[in-house]
C-alpha cells in the first residue's frame, strides 16, 4: 500500500477545516450538521472522522488556527527592532484575517465565524478552554512587545505590560465585532485611529 505523505494529510486537514469554517459562516454552528460538512469537502465520512470526530473538535481546531495566525505575527513582530508600533502590528492582522489568511473566507463571513466561536464558548467548555488559552498567547506576546517597546524607548515605563495586552486585543475583537454586525470596516480605519490616538499629547498645566 502506498504510504500517503504528511504533506497530503496536512492538506486533506485543511480541506476539511475550509470546509467546515465555509459551513459554519454560513449557517451557524448549530445550523450545521456533519452532513454539510462532508457534503462541503465532498469527502466520504470516513475520511473525515479519521481527523475530527465531530462539531466541536472542528470548530476548537479552527479557533485554533486562528490564534497559531496571530502567534506568528506577534512572533515576526517581536524579532524586529525597533518593532512595528501598535497601529501597525494590529493592523497587519486584522488586515490578515480579513483578507482570508486563515480560511479563505470573506472578510464579513470570517469576521461573523469568529464571533460564532466567541458565543458558543459561552456554553461550550472545551471550546471556553481553547479560546482561553490563545488568549493568554495573545497577552503574553504582547507583554514582549512591550519590552521590546521600552528597549526601544517609544513607551513609558510605568504602564503595565497587561494593561497594553488587554487594550490593543480589545481593539482588534471590537473591530472584528463591528465588521461582522455592520460590514464595511477597512483595516486602515483601525490603523488610522490607533496612530491618531497615539499622537495626542497631554495638555500643559498652567
Amino acid at each position: 500500500m502506498a504510504r500517503v505523505s504528511q504533506e497530503h494529510l496536512d492538506a486533506r486537514r485543511r480541506q476539511i477545516l475550509g470546509g467546515a469554517a465555509r459551513c459554519f459562516a454560513r449557517n451557524g454552528f448549530h445550523g450545521t450538521s456533519m452532513q454539510d460538512v462532508l457534503k462541503e469537502v465532498g469527502l466520504s465520512a470516513g475520511a473525515v472522522y479519521r481527523y475530527f470526530a465531530g462539531k466541536d473538535e472542528l470548530i476548537a481546531a479552527i479557533a485554533d488556527e486562528a490564534f497559531e495566525y496571530i502567534r506568528r505575527a506577534f512572533s515576526e513582530a517581536a524579532g524586529i527592532s525597533p518593532p512595528p508600533t501598535p497601529d501597525v502590528l494590529l493592523g497587519r492582522v486584522v488586515r490578515g484575517v480579513f483578507t482570508g489568511q486563515v480560511y479563505g473566507l470573506e472578510r464579513r463571513a470570517c469576521a461573523a465565524l469568529i464571533v460564532q466561536v466567541w458565543a458558543e464558548s459561552m456554553r461550550n467548555e472545551p471550546l471556553a478552554r481553547t479560546l482561553g488559552d490563545g488568549y493568554t498567547g495573545m497577552r503574553t506576546g504582547w507583554a514582549e512587545l512591550v519590552k521590546a517597546y521600552r528597549a526601544a524607548g517609544v513607551l513609558r515605563a510605568d504602564v503595565a505590560a497587561d494593561d497594553v495586552a488587554r487594550t490593543m486585543i480589545a481593539t482588534a475583537q471590537g473591530f472584528i465585532a463591528q465588521e461582522a454586525l455592520f460590514g464595511g470596516v477597512e483595516p486602515e480605519a483601525l490603523e488610522n485611529g490607533l496612530r491618531g490616538l497615539m499622537s495626542i499629547e497631554p495638555p500643559v498645566a498652567g
